[in-house]
């Protein structure tokens, strides 16, 4: 899927800035991908999926392209991975990496102050619990006020580790209220989109489900797009011109980063003719 995806990203007029670190490790680096103009741009900061296992940055340029076309700043955030780490260490490089944006991305025509957090699958579990742990982001010295909204696509909200693997990376003492978003969703969390294919058989649809509720009871803006006949992969895939076919999921990204994230002139609008 990724070398499909990428293909068109040689192609495209963005500007990108590669393996900056925001920490001391190899994986503790980011990518950010920005529109050639503007200022003050919204800015998503985008982790992948992969289980906590696999997975890297390079892989997703695609979605860095796609969005910074359509005038967002996008932030790729790589972060260690099982066996060199377990929970909580993931997400604490995804805080760091937040605190990193807060400080270094008006540099890149970003607004510090208009962040959004996107994932897709183990990502979206990041995104998700950064999103609504403000004393976790906190502690590591990112601001939980400058994040204005959560995209998160075919996403873990209410995991349950079985056996093997996944269990080794969420070891005690630690348990379900200390690594579930849902457990952290109070009336302080940003507004919310949750995107879902409804044949994903990885990740049920029901954490997404289960999480709007969550958020509808603590009176929390929240947005559901549940997509017929679509699996795990087909809600991030759509960011790739090639698949964008699959699903809504990029349009209805674009739109609610957009509208929680301020104003700003869209460069794929600008481009149609009137009428």
């Amino acid at each position: 899927m990724f070398f499909t995806a990428n293909a068109p990203s040689a192609f495209s007029h963005v500007e990108r800035h590669l393996d900056l670190p925001y920490g001391e490790g190899p994986r503790q680096q980011l990518d950010i991908v920005a529109p050639l103009s503007g200022e003050n741009l919204p800015v998503v900061i985008f982790w992948y999926g992969g289980s906590w296992i696999a997975g890297r940055k390079s892989e997703y340029r695609f979605v860095g392209d796609a969005l910074a076309k359509r005038g967002i700043v996008t932030v790729l955030a790589d972060y260690r991975l099982y066996p060199q780490v377990t929970f909580p260490l993931f997400d604490e490089d995804g805080a760091r990496a937040v605190a990193w944006v807060e400080h270094h991305v008006r540099e890149y025509r970003g607004d510090p102050a208009h962040l959004v957090l996107m994932g897709h699958s183990a990502g979206a579990h990041t995104a998700a619990f950064l999103a609504f742990n403000h004393r976790f982001l906190r502690k590591f010295g990112a601001d939980p006020k400058d994040i204005v909204g959560l995209v998160g696509l075919s996403g873990t909200y209410v995991l349950v580790p079985g056996h093997g693997v996944m269990r080794a990376a969420f070891p005690p003492p630690y348990t379900t209220k200390d690594w579930q978003p849902i457990k952290y969703v109070d009336s302080a969390a940003p507004p919310t989109l949750l995107l879902h294919g409804l044949a994903d058989k990885e990740v049920s649809p029901l954490q997404a489900i289960k999480l709007r509720n969550a958020l509808e009871r603590a009176h929390v803006p929240v947005r559901l797009h549940l997509y017929a006949h679509r699996g795990h992969l087909d809600t991030i895939a759509s960011f790739a011109p090639v698949t964008r076919w699959r699903t809504p999921a990029f349009e209805d990204s674009v739109e609610f980063i957009r509208s929680v994230a301020g104003a700003v002139p869209d460069p794929q609008l600008q481009k149609r003719p009137p009428g």
